[in-house]
């Protein structure tokens, strides 16, 4: 497929010298270097750990869903949390 790009003049510049030192086209330089940008994208970066606070107490209140968001939302936006 044909597209046309513009790309900043040192860059090209840069691009043209890696083909032809490297014996490769422009073309070829230019979707190499696509490919392992897109590639490095796939690859699932390691998330950093999330702590949890927690608080002491006796677990979750009776009648309470946690499974059940519209109920939950109702039951905390009650008055001091009461049933």
């Amino acid at each position: 497929m044909r597209t046309t790009i513009r790309l900043d003049d040192q860059l090209l510049k840069s691009a043209k010298r890696l083909a032809h030192d490297t014996g490769k086209s422009l073309t070829a330089v230019i979707e190499d270097a696509l490919r392992q940008v897109l590639a490095r994208r796939m690859v699932k970066q390691p998330r950093k750990a999330v702590k949890l606070t927690t608080v002491s107490g006796q677990g979750v209140r009776s009648g309470v869903d946690l499974d059940d968001s519209a109920a939950l939302l109702a039951f905390m936006e009650e008055p001091h949390g009461s049933s």
